[in-house]
């Protein structure tokens, strides 16, 4: 209201200049109406201040439209739960990781730990919480998570965020070195002391006899292999477990691998006096795998078939196709394993004879490599087997095109 003082100590000096409003009441006036007008300024510089400063804003009628694009920008599994723990929506990462997510559904549904229910009822009261929880399905793994609540202005939280960070490659890297240093050196003791006596021996008595001398060298040579050999497949265990909860996208032929594999152990089912047959459906079978370790898997299966049930004189290998999985199996009629040793052969060093196994160069490793190489194909393996009507090794793989996601058991540690 400044103006209408502004107007009325205009009208007041006109009258004064007149002589129509005496001085000593025009004066009084005038400088009554200047104090009003300072006051006014001085009020209206104040709001424009007020409405200038930064403030909290209330929340949007929608508050979760923004935040949902948010989170879609993040590049870790992330999602947005309500006070009731329900789902109001996740981005593209966390989709990958825990599957179909959909809104309104309890969180539980997504993520089945009682620890990520506690961490958002401590969240409603302001407090936010990072923890690991472990996961055993689909496949084993560690996750950190982090659970705050999202607060507008001064209210209470209504909408919490959960990120997850895929702790699993360090966990695995760590377990790693210590199965690395357990395992090996329980299993080169025996080569390597092998070795150390015949290089004294060498040194001392045998050192000019010939004949000893070249038969130590042949022993000597045969362990430093096995050696090698055990050192290659702890380090392709190895791999393998880094990469489990990676599923190969690549599309590959299971048939033409195992036709590679069967051509391959020819030779050696000659050697062995074996009749290796292979049986298959159709000319191709497509699966989504890694190439090289598929033929591991297959490799594996039929060498152990040809050393171990040699004396059955026959080894039979099939592919075909069922509920859409690609089955190959492999049969030997050999001695077969007693029943109490089958939950146990796929086990890292678990042998049923071990003399034998390092015999035939054995390292008690090759079927643990074939479990871990179909867990990260989300495939199976089973085995079937009574004594003296020899053993059958199938492995189930989904196929490329068969849209059927399996449940994959957790691995051995």
């Amino acid at each position: 209201m400044w103006w209408l003082a502004a107007l009325a100590m205009l009208a007041i000096i006109v009258l004064a200049a007149f002589g129509w409003l005496p001085s000593y009441i025009a004066l009084p006036a005038i400088a009554a109406v200047a104090a009003l007008m300072a006051v006014e300024i001085r009020s209206a510089s104040r709001v424009v201040a007020i409405d200038a400063a930064p403030r909290l804003v209330p929340a949007a009628t929608d508050p979760t439209a923004g935040l949902t694009a948010l989170i879609d920008a993040l590049p870790e599994p992330a999602l947005l739960v309500d006070r009731k723990s329900n789902v109001i929506a996740g981005n593209v990462p966390a989709a990958a990781a825990f599957g179909r997510i959909r809104a309104g559904e309890p969180i539980s549904f997504t993520v089945r730990n009682p620890q990520v229910i506690e961490a958002i009822h401590s969240a409603a009261a302001g407090r936010a919480r990072r923890f690991e929880i472990n996961e055993r399905f689909p496949v084993e793994r560690a996750l950190e998570v982090y659970v705050a609540p999202v607060i507008f202005a001064h209210e209470l939280p209504e909408i919490f965020l959960l990120s997850f960070r895929d702790l699993t490659q360090e966990r695995r890297l760590a377990q790693m070195r210590t199965d690395f240093v357990a395992n090996a050196s329980h299993e080169l003791r025996t080569p390597l002391a092998s070795l150390l006596g015949f290089i004294d021996t060498l040194q001392g008595p045998a050192r000019s006899d010939a004949a000893a001398r070249e038969k130590f060298l042949k022993i000597m040579g045969e362990q430093a292999r096995r050696m090698s050999r055990l050192v290659d497949d702890l380090l392709s265990l190895s791999r393998i477990e880094l990469r489990l909860h990676l599923q190969p996208q690549t599309r590959v032929d299971l048939a033409a691998i195992v036709a590679q594999v069967c051509d391959a152990m020819t030779p050696l089912a000659q050697e062995r006096n074996v009749a290796l047959r292979l049986q298959r459906d159709g000319p191709e079978v497509c699966v989504l795998g890694d190439r090289d370790e598929l033929i591991r898997v297959v490799e594996n299966l039929v060498e152990n078939a040809l050393k171990y049930g040699a004396s059955g004189k026959r080894v039979e290998v099939a592919l075909s196709t069922a509920a859409g999985d690609a089955i190959v199996s492999v049969r030997d009629f050999g001695p077969g394993i007693a029943p109490e040793h089958l939950p146990r052969l796929t086990e890292r060093f678990y042998r049923v004879d071990v003399e034998k196994s390092r015999g035939q160069g054995g390292t008690g490793l090759g079927l643990a490599l074939v479990k871990h190489i179909l867990a990260r194909h989300r495939g199976t393996i089973s085995i079937e087997s009574e004594l003296g009507k020899g053993a059958i090794f199938t492995v189930r793989i989904p196929l490329a095109d068969s849209g059927i996601e399996k449940k994959q058991p957790a691995t051995d540690p």
